[in-house]
């Protein structure tokens, strides 16, 4: 079966050979995390029977924090499974709400729409049962484009759920992480050489797959990021966590949205590995057939708009990682090159830093190794 959840769609396998019997969810049901959807049964094993004595009712540890968040007594929760669920907390909360006439709204919308002087009966919330968001209410407290009325004649456009768990974190970025820039342009003439020296190899090869730009940059970033693994840590609990493993995320855009998928240990694996596991990653996320693993764990992320033709931008970033450099296209331009103007086709980079991890300084040494390793990819030698 496959199950969709908030982040990918995650394929089960049957953990054992059987008959399945007592199916209690069909294709388009929401169900609750951990509650028993069918059985399997060895040949002529009868369904079974369910033990009529009172079970002590737990709950998890999200449905406690969301029940305590809404001053919901768990003892008056009836759950649909063994535990209470979120899902049973959100539902018993609606169920309420709806019966005092008040506004379904999470608890920061609300702390939200107080200091922002908005009223939250007016706002469309995106949340189950409808409930109003953060999100909603900072979409709501956008201004609106001069001379042009909001609610006006226009078509409405539905949300995906990729784009709706896309706005909510980058919301949740934009409003929590102190972000600063660094900006730097780099010649990118040894990087064109290198690309179309792998290319010429890789083609005299029978199924070896297409060298991309975005291939070198993982490369070149793992490295830069294993000589500075401040750039590689993450934000959690007030701490900073300094992270093992080098994985890279890989901002893709979707037809639904835009998703970030991740390839684990990237320092370890060859230019032909990276490229052969991008290309998979981006086949998947096309497909929509992302399982977990592939965009989990991610500890620092490239976002690149070259083939777009985009000169520089930020990128906004995705917490809890401390950083993510936005690629912009190679454009040749007049610079100076031994002392004399000259046509060079240079490169862009911008870095987005967390300023609670990493410092200017920090992430200035990260852009110019970086850089360096651009301008001379040999250096990969040393």
């Amino acid at each position: 079966m496959e199950v969709e959840t908030d982040k990918a769609t995650v394929e089960v396998e049957a953990p054992a050979s059987g008959i399945l019997a007592n199916v209690t969810a069909q294709p388009g049901d929401v169900i609750p995390v951990g509650q028993t959807i069918a059985l399997i049964l060895a040949p002529g094993e009868a369904v079974p029977q369910t033990n009529p004595a009172p079970v002590s009712v737990t709950a998890t540890p999200i449905a406690m924090r969301v029940a305590a968040e809404h001053n919901v007594d768990l003892s008056q929760i009836k759950p649909r499974g063994d535990r209470i669920q979120k899902e049973d907390v959100l539902a018993y909360v609606e169920a309420k709400t709806k019966r005092d006439g008040r506004t379904l709204a999470s608890p920061k919308a609300r702390r939200l729409a107080q200091e922002r002087g908005l009223n939250l009966t007016s706002l469309a919330g995106s949340g189950p049962g409808g409930a109003v968001l953060a999100a909603d209410v900072l979409a709501a407290d956008l201004p609106s484009p001069a001379g042009r009325a909001v609610g006006g004649e226009g078509e409405t456009l539905a949300v995906s759920r990729v784009w709706r768990v896309m706005v909510e974190r980058v919301s949740q970025a934009w409003t929590t992480v102190p972000h600063f820039y660094l900006i730097r342009e780099v010649n990118a003439a040894r990087l064109i050489a290198w690309r179309d020296d792998v290319q010429k190899r890789a083609a005299a090869q029978k199924g070896a797959g297409k060298i991309t730009y975005t291939d070198l940059l993982v490369k070149l970033a793992a490295a830069a990021l294993r000589q500075h693994p401040r750039l590689n840590a993450s934000w959690q609990n007030e701490t900073i966590v300094l992270n093992s493993d080098i994985n890279i995320g890989l901002a893709v855009a979707v037809d639904e949205g835009l998703v970030v998928v991740v390839i684990h240990r990237a320092d370890g694996l060859s230019l032909s590995q990276l490229a052969d596991r991008r290309a998979e990653l981006v086949a998947k996320a096309q497909a929509g057939k992302l399982p977990l693993d592939d965009i989990s764990g991610g500890t620092f992320t490239i976002s690149n708009l070259g083939m777009y033709g985009v000169d520089a931008f930020n990128a906004i970033i995705n917490p809890p990682q401390a950083a993510i450099l936005a690629v912009s296209r190679i454009a040749d331009r007049v610079v100076p090159l031994h002392g004399q103007p000259a046509i060079q086709p240079m490169l862009t980079l911008s870095l987005s830093c967390d300023h609670r991890v990493v410092d200017g300084a920090r992430g200035a040494q990260f852009l110019q190794t970086l850089a360096d390793l651009v301008e001379n990819p040999m250096m990969l030698l040393d």
